[in-house]
């Protein structure tokens, strides 16, 4: 019998962590933990990271998306970092731009950022918004694991 060696890595076309966290009275006293909290439930850090880069810039896209209803350059986004947080390089921001944009959240075209538009409905509604992201991911995983699933019916088992 001939095994296969797949790569998995190579498969992997994109991750998307979610995490149902508790939402406590704690978590909304302050914007920094409100963000943090978001950016944990989201998958951008890991419980015990500490990269404020990454909170920064997603403070900056809500703040952006969601309360001025507008794409925001990268020269936007810096002056509202450097004012609510600390300053942060160009450098940096990108970095963290370009990581939330390979996990699906954030689009980009001639110059500005947005976060990934929905399939309908109104794209500066926070509701709407997440629903679509996390639905879409979500149809787009269930439909490929329902085909091996079907696909495994028609093969024998190695027992």
């Amino acid at each position: 019998m001939i095994v296969l060696e797949l790569s998995e890595a190579e498969l992997i076309e994109r991750e998307l962590t979610i995490r149902n966290l508790r939402l406590s009275k704690e978590v909304l006293d302050t914007r920094r933990s409100a963000v943090r909290w978001l950016a944990l439930s989201l998958g951008v850090i890991n419980a015990g990271e500490s990269r404020l880069g990454s909170l920064a810039v997603l403070d900056a896209m809500v703040y952006f998306q969601f309360l001025k209803k507008q794409d925001p350059t990268v020269k936007d986004m810096t002056e509202y970092i450097d004012r609510n947080w600390e300053p942060i390089n160009e450098k940096t921001l990108r970095y963290h731009l370009l990581r939330m944009k390979k996990m699906g959240f954030l689009e980009n075209q001639e110059g500005k950022f947005c976060f990934k538009h929905p399939a309908a409905g109104d794209r500066f509604d926070a509701y709407n918004w997440s629903s679509n992201v996390f639905d879409s991911f979500y149809k787009e995983v269930a439909g490929k694991v329902g085909d091996v699933v079907k696909d495994l019916r028609s093969k024998d088992a190695l027992i």
